[in-house]
Parts: C-alpha cells; structure tokens; sequence
C-alpha cells in the first residue's frame, strides 16, 4: 500500500505533544499515512524557503488547530504557503473540549475536523 505524504503544521509552543500522536498514529498497522518529522526547530532567515520546499514534497498537509493556533505566526504562514502551493489539506481539531482555533490565513470555508481514527483516515483520502 503507497501511504500518503503528510506535513503537519502546529504551534509548536503549545501543541508539540499533538504532532506526537499523530507521528504515533501515522505508525499504525492499517495506516494510510505517513509523516516524517519536517519540524523547523529553529528559526533562521530561510525558515520558510524550507517550509515551501517541505510542504512541497507533501501530498495533503494537516494543520493541527490548538488553543492558540490563531496566535502562532508560523502555522500561519505555512498554511499561506500551502495555499500558494495549490495543496490540499485540512483543519484537524486537537482537543476533544472545543476551544480549538483557526490559524489566521485559514479561509472562512475551512472547517475544523473531529480527530478520530476513522475521521482522520477519510480525511486523508479527501473526505472532507
């Protein structure tokens, strides 16, 4: 089975654990993805030449919304940048208790998606 590429774009401040779970749940036997770890750890002038490259590379993007994702200029950024790419991708919810935020480049449109396995799975094939 050919597994779908996948950049995860989230506040790294916040939300760090979240982007754990994913890469965990992107291990899993019956798992239609797969997602190396493209974190930018460090800020340096050309951060976003490397993101554009990465997000590139990439087959959907998933942006992980978190209680602050509207604060973080860099989830931000990427998803502007995955706009200009033409990629497809989604708003993955990533609490259960609400509260989580849109990145502010995210359109009106975009809708934040329920993380659940089955979701996640349909969401990676287009199922939005």
């Amino acid at each position: 089975m050919t597994k779908v590429r996948c950049f995860v774009s989230f506040d790294y401040d916040n939300d760090v654990v979240l982007k754990q779970f994913l890469i965990g749940q992107s291990k899993k036997d019956d798992s239609p993805f797969e997602i190396s770890d493209w974190s930018i750890k460090e800020a340096s002038s050309d951060w976003k030449t490397k993101a554009r490259a990465r997000i590139r590379s990439s087959d959907v993007v998933i942006v992980i919304c978190g209680k602050n994702t509207d604060t973080a200029t860099g989830v931000a950024t990427e998803l502007s940048i995955t706009q200009e790419e033409r990629k497809d991708y989604f708003l993955l919810a990533g609490y259960s208790d609400g509260g989580n935020r849109k990145p502010t480049s995210a359109r009106s449109s975009d809708k934040i998606y329920k993380w659940t396995w089955d979701n996640l799975k349909a969401l990676i094939h287009g199922g939005r």
